[in-house]
């Protein structure tokens, strides 16, 4: 088993990675499946508006479905701050919606909590947005939906378990 320091070291250079391919998804030079491969084959991510999606297939899936009418249309997700301890790594990021009429940008604050299980791959990843917020920011900018946009389940997962492979993860180095 790697030590803490090494673990630490992968993790942030595998969220790096991660964050340099969302930039190149956020350009329009990658597609939103692409972020996928990132995870672990039964990794769990849980957004805040589509809930719990367990399986890299299924994360696929869902960044293509989720991101679907946004990405091009200014939304943009640069990064704050990242921190990591052990398996644990937080990021703190920006949801960028759009551009004001004053130049400025529409922003929502996010954090990230994933975990990494080693060999390149997390295996779960919760990201927290506050929605009410993010419908406030909606409404201000009179923002309308395109054709393509998908809306989120009406009644999603909220379980936030770790994937059953993983839940000893968080205390590997306590």
């Amino acid at each position: 088993m790697a030590d803490k320091q090494q673990v630490e070291r992968e993790a942030l250079a595998t969220y790096e990675r991660f964050v340099a391919q969302r930039d190149e998804v956020d350009a329009g030079k990658l597609g939103w499946d692409s972020l996928a491969d990132f995870f672990t084959e039964d990794a769990v991510y849980i957004d805040p508006a589509w809930g719990r999606q367990e399986g890299r297939e299924t994360i696929r899936q869902f960044f293509v479905d989720s991101m679907a009418g946004l990405t091009g249309y200014g939304w943009t997700t640069p990064e704050r701050w990242t921190m990591v301890d052990g398996h644990r790594l937080v990021s703190h990021w920006d949801q960028i919606l759009g551009q004001k009429p004053d130049g400025g940008q529409w922003s929502v604050p996010g954090l990230s909590i994933l975990y990494y299980a080693g060999d390149g791959l997390f295996c779960y990843s919760h990201d927290y947005l506050n929605m009410t917020y993010i419908g406030e920011t909606l409404k201000a900018m009179q923002w309308q939906p395109p054709a393509e946009f998908n809306m989120p389940p009406r009644k999603p997962d909220w379980s936030t378990d770790m994937p059953a492979a993983w839940r000893d993860l968080p205390h590997a180095f306590d």
